[in-house]
């Protein structure tokens, strides 16, 4: 009995040992991202154990505006970033120390996401549309950001200079957030994670979605060049992603019905992990779940024309386009 007893043990230290190893020749990854639906494919690969069957340690560090997380991926406190396409973030890529190298979330018609949100007192003073935004103050999380090219193409579509509107940039969702519900603003953009709890309990009045209104590529999966010399750790990324990405546009988007997710059997577990992340009820995530394409295709001709955009206005330097700041080996074109 007493040999049979040191065989087991001995059995079971040689699997622990197994897995040790197994563990320390795991690639490690530190993302940075945000605590939005727009990055639900992220949450899925990681609670669902996706990276860690690519071979992949993640680690999420959670950000609370999109510039911060390019520039943490240029300094290497992060290894990759997926969130919003920024100004910022295309100027760091225009000095070529930035590589978009996937497409994540897309504003699109259908897919509730980021939204235009009134103050109570500049709703009950006429300002009921997005297009009654020209010459208002409006809250963003930071000049150059996604929100102010939404507010730009949106000033495009009415023929309402943007020059016209007061940008109140307060570098944070959250900063945004109480700005419209203390009326110090006459509206903001946010994601509407952001803005359902103030809408729901009666501090600032709902307008539109940008993706009904201008539909876009909002955001990417980027990294620096010396990430991208580390072949293995990139292709194994972009691959425990695109599994989640199909995952959670066959289970989720393709259940959809007039801009919400139903709660069934096989949507309840996926939504649950949105929920997680996101710090939401899934309740809420239902109604809050972004456009993603499901080979995570990037819009190509959408990025050149938001560079050829921000240019133009002077919010990012001259001298590249898309094809510049596009790692071609790993980016699937739409």
């Amino acid at each position: 009995m007493i040999g049979i007893a040191r065989l087991a043990a001995a059995s079971l230290l040689a699997i622990m040992a197994m897995g040790a190893a197994h563990a320390e020749d795991a690639l490690k990854a530190r993302i940075g991202v945000l605590r939005l639906s727009s990055s639900a494919p992220v949450f899925i690969a990681q609670d669902k154990g996706y990276f860690r069957e690519a071979g992949l340690e993640v680690e999420l560090k959670f950000f609370d505006a999109a510039q911060p997380i390019a520039v943490a991926t240029t300094s290497g406190d992060v290894d990759f970033g997926i969130t919003a396409f920024t100004a910022g973030l295309y100027n760091l890529a225009g000095k070529g120390v930035l590589k978009v190298i996937g497409g994540m979330s897309r504003e699109k018609p259908g897919y509730p996401l980021i939204g235009y949100f009134a103050s109570n007192n500049a709703y009950a003073a006429g300002l009921k549309t997005p297009k009654d935004l020209a010459g208002k103050r409006v809250a963003m999380t930071q000049v150059g950001s996604s929100f102010h090219y939404s507010l730009g193409l949106l000033a495009d579509k009415y023929g309402f200079k943007l020059a016209d509107v007061k940008i109140v940039p307060l570098q944070s969702l959250s900063n945004a957030a109480a700005a419209l519900k203390g009326e110090t603003v006459d509206a903001a953009l946010l994601p509407i994670s952001t803005a359902r709890k103030l809408t729901d309990e009666g501090g600032a009045k709902f307008l539109g979605w940008v993706g009904d209104e201008t539909p876009w590529q909002l955001g990417a999966v980027f990294a620096s060049p010396k990430t991208l010399t580390n072949k293995a750790l990139v292709t194994k990324l972009l691959g425990a992603l695109a599994k989640a990405d199909r995952e959670y546009h066959d289970v989720i988007l393709a259940a959809m019905k007039d801009g919400v997710a139903p709660i069934n059997d096989k949507t309840k577990p996926l939504l649950e992990i949105i929920a997680k992340y996101t710090n939401l009820p899934v309740e809420q995530v239902v109604g809050n779940c972004a456009y993603i394409d499901p080979d995570g295709k990037l819009d190509v001709k959408n990025v050149d024309n938001q560079i050829k955009w921000l240019q133009e206005q002077g919010f990012a330097d001259k001298g590249f386009d898309a094809n510049a700041i596009i790692a071609k080996d790993y980016v699937k074109a739409d």
